[in-house]
């Protein structure tokens, strides 16, 4: 199991009343509820028609039951075969699906999001992606309604989540590699890719996360920008603002089907359409349940590497031991 224990990590710096204060998370120890949200969508009759994404989702809310102590009945479905209007995977189902999947949400608890679908990439306007592009996933209505962006999935899914609050997301679609914008990216070696926040950034930083906190974006990007002046470039300059906008003291961990530069597989496995990244996730745990995540993304990468060039990834809203169990 995960330490119990508050993590702190990174820079201390002088809180409310001159008290010393540092970053911290806790991990979830996944013995609260349990609740999940799968969302498959084919686009059947549209352009750009998948056919895996329903299989997909159907796959991962079974594997969540037989696996994970999951219940039909604490699992929202929303698939564009579904014939009850409510469980068709619309902008406004999806987003309000979203809102019930963290309502209530209490340490040690154990949420799960998974999505099978179209993802692409619009323009950043606010400073925090590394390319100057945000990852969206596109529900049904797409071309009505909108694309869902990576800020909001953010705002509405890892935002409101307590500290040792878990909720583990897999992403099967392009350029998904911080769908949820996470800050925190890890490889097969276990490594952070980026590095870490310079200390001397450390007052900067925190007051743009106290300020995150509070909601007051305007004090975030005041404070992050303040610190980006001792980066270089827009990839670091979005790193400071990605660390100091989305870190959390939740238990927020992401696996996305590739990175935010490539495309993510529709493909055929013993007969059946599926998308390429659940699958092999779901491969990987039917062999072996008791992996550390770092065993677990280097042999869902092992899975995917046989046959396609997407690399999977892992991220998370905090710094982590990769080498703790997988537990969901």
């Amino acid at each position: 199991m995960p330490p119990t224990q508050q993590q702190n990590y990174g820079p201390h710096y002088e809180g409310p009343n001159h008290r010393d204060m540092q970053p911290y998370f806790k991990y979830s120890q996944c013995t609260g509820k349990k609740r999940a949200l799968c969302i498959g969508i084919n686009y059947v009759g549209q352009r750009g028609e998948l056919r895996g994404c329903i299989n997909d989702a159907q796959n991962i809310q079974r594997f969540l039951c037989t696996n994970y102590g999951y219940k039909k009945e604490d699992i929202v479905m929303l698939t564009d075969d579904a014939t009850n209007p409510r469980q068709l995977p619309t902008k406004a189902n999806i987003l309000s699906a979203m809102q019930w999947l963290v309502n209530g949400a209490a340490p040690n608890d154990s949420l799960f999001f998974h999505y099978s679908g179209h993802g692409g990439q619009v323009k950043d306007h606010d400073g925090d992606e590394g390319d100057g592009y945000d990852e969206v996933i596109y529900p049904l209505d797409y071309e009505k309604n909108g694309e869902i962006v990576d800020d909001l999935m953010h705002k509405i899914m890892v935002k409101p989540l307590p500290a040792g609050c878990r909720l583990t997301a897999i992403f099967d679609s392009c350029h998904s590699g911080s769908a949820l914008d996470l800050p925190y990216i890890y490889s097969t070696e276990g490594k952070v890719k980026e590095p870490n926040l310079a200390a001397e950034a450390g007052q900067g930083l925190m007051s743009a996360v106290s300020s995150y906190a509070k909601g007051d974006m305007g004090g975030v990007f005041k404070s992050a920008m303040g610190l980006v002046k001792t980066a270089s470039g827009n990839t670091q300059k979005a790193e400071k603002i990605t660390k100091a906008t989305r870190t959390s003291p939740a238990d927020v961990i992401s696996w996305s089907g590739c990175k935010d530069s490539q495309t993510s597989a529709d493909t055929q496995e013993a007969g059946e359409a599926t998308g390429a990244m659940s699958h092999a996730f779901v491969s990987a745990l039917a062999k072996n349940k008791q992996q550390s995540y770092q065993q677990l993304l280097g042999n869902v990468r092992a899975i995917l590497k046989a046959k396609y060039s997407q690399k999977p990834q892992l991220s998370s809203s905090h710094p982590m031991d990769t080498n703790i169990m997988f537990i969901c």
